[in-house]
């Protein structure tokens, strides 16, 4: 993520002062001729510091760098984890605290180059992102929504949201909801082919063009027309299948708990 968004920033034309530690990142950036810079000398003077790191990382060296920094600057991170954790530092109210993540490319989309129908994580096809402005004046969210919109082009929107409802969405929506049922289904074609003798690429394509037409219908890409076998039988299965309080992955305050365990493991 950092490799790729920092390569959007240099070709967009913003000053960029990297920082990597590691000598195969550095050499990476060197190859596209993107020089890197000692932390000291890349965030003097500098109006935003992107975070592109792993959540658990973002709260140590975002106390590190917070003497650093002047007055006004924004610190922009990539996930809300750390930020919802309570990670980023209490005794800089003067600095600005924003937080932006993308949607990847929509399943359903228009691309019709192969390059970007082939593109799932997005930069050569469009996505979606979404954007939070924790801390800070209003008029540094312009500036936070600017550098997303750049560093993971082409856009196709771009919502306003609290850092509460980003978190509901990632990791509730997207790693505690999605996450857990696409790896359930995984495992649900190993255990057609290693229990049943199912040949594993029946079931795989069985499963992937089932998930086509439903995810179709149900989102509302194609009519809705599932017989009423199939709805009872849903109704039948998700007894079995999904457990009651499922619900609670999106409440707050579980959101919080799950952004507690993503940023201190």
């Amino acid at each position: 993520m950092g490799f790729r968004i920092t390569r959007k920033l240099v070709d967009a034309g913003y000053d960029v002062r990297a920082v990597e530690v590691s000598e195969s990142g550095r050499q990476r950036l060197a190859d596209v001729g993107i020089n890197t810079h000692d932390t000291d000398i890349a965030v003097k003077g500098a109006r935003v510091v992107l975070l592109a790191l792993p959540d658990n990382l973002i709260g140590t060296v975002a106390a590190d760098l917070s003497s650093k920094l002047q007055s006004g600057t924004m610190l922009l991170i990539l996930d809300a984890a750390a930020p919802m954790a309570d990670d980023l530092p209490t005794d800089r109210p003067d600095l600005t605290y924003f937080v932006g993540h993308p949607c990847h490319p929509p399943l359903y989309g228009d691309e019709t180059a192969w390059d970007a129908r082939r593109d799932y994580h997005g930069g050569i096809a469009k996505q979606s992102i979404v954007c939070a402005l924790m801390q800070g004046p209003e008029e540094h969210y312009a500036l936070g929504e600017e550098i997303c919109r750049t560093m993971w082009s082409p856009i196709i929107n771009c919502y306003r949201l609290s850092l509460e409802q980003l978190a509901i969405l990632e990791p509730g929506l997207s790693e505690m909801i999605a996450m857990p049922f696409i790896d359930t289904m995984v495992e649900a074609v190993d255990i057609c082919a290693s229990k049943y003798g199912i040949p594993r690429q029946a079931a795989f394509e069985f499963l992937i063009g089932h998930l086509n037409v439903e995810i179709a219908m149900w989102f509302g890409f194609s009519p809705k027309v599932p017989s009423d076998a199939a709805l009872r039988l849903m109704a039948f299965a998700k007894r079995v299948v999904v457990n009651e309080d499922w619900r609670d992955a999106l409440d707050p305050a579980k959101v919080k708990e799950a952004a507690q365990l993503i940023a201190n493991t």
